[in-house]
């Protein structure tokens, strides 16, 4: 885990900043249908998992700029941006009707990703424990999967006051719309690190990159 310190003064969001970390301390979230018709015909020609994929390409775009890679240290006071960001992802057992959380490193290499994730998945299988360790993990994003519902809004609170930057994301069961399937994202960012620009910019990547996705 490596981050680099930033220099508040020099930082290009200062005021901003300043002002949701100190006056007005909160977040923002956005819902939105994203287009994923080419992502899941591919995902099925190829045989391969359809929420492994999406999960690859959620991180490849929240690894694609600082702004969704920062962290805050309460120890030092210190704002920082960590050199990657990995998903924590949740196995769910119908069983219990629980969740695991799951810890999966993000590689920029898809087959190394999508095996890893899968090994993940199956050893959390075999637990049914909560065994959320953020102390050591404080470079990871929550992604979290809503299979049961294609909802239309969706809001993650957080104590008032509580600097968590890391983003988190869910998404739920895309619908078909017009003849193409459409899928619920919802993005959580501080509002200290993030406005609505960040946040919308989440979709338009998602789209983007999955576009460039299939067509490799």
């Amino acid at each position: 885990m490596n981050y680099k310190v930033i220099d508040r003064e020099k930082y290009y969001r200062k005021g901003v900043f300043r002002h949701f970390s100190e006056d007005c301390k909160c977040s923002t979230s956005m819902t939105a249908r994203v287009d994923v018709t080419d992502f899941v015909h591919y995902s099925k020609e190829t045989g391969t998992k359809f929420y492994i994929n999406f999960l690859y390409i959620l991180s490849k775009v929240l690894n694609s700029r600082e702004d969704y890679r920062m962290g805050y240290l309460y120890q030092t006071d210190e704002l920082i941006c960590y050199d990657i960001v990995n998903p924590t992802q949740y196995v769910f057992h119908e069983d219990t009707e629980t969740c695991t959380p799951v810890y999966t490193k993000y590689y920029d290499n898809y087959v190394m990703f999508y095996s890893n994730a899968l090994k993940d998945i199956e050893n959390a299988k075999n637990t049914r424990e909560y065994m959320l360790d953020m102390a050591n993990h404080p470079n990871w994003f929550d992604a979290s999967f809503i299979p049961w519902l294609s909802y239309d809004s969706l809001n993650i609170e957080l104590p008032d006051g509580h600097l968590f930057f890391a983003p988190i994301i869910n998404w739920g069961k895309y619908r078909e719309e017009d003849g193409r399937l459409v899928m619920p994202v919802s993005v959580r960012l501080n509002h200290a690190i993030a406005d609505g620009y960040l946040v919308a910019n989440v979709f338009r990547l998602l789209e983007q990159e999955m576009k460039l996705f299939v067509k490799l």
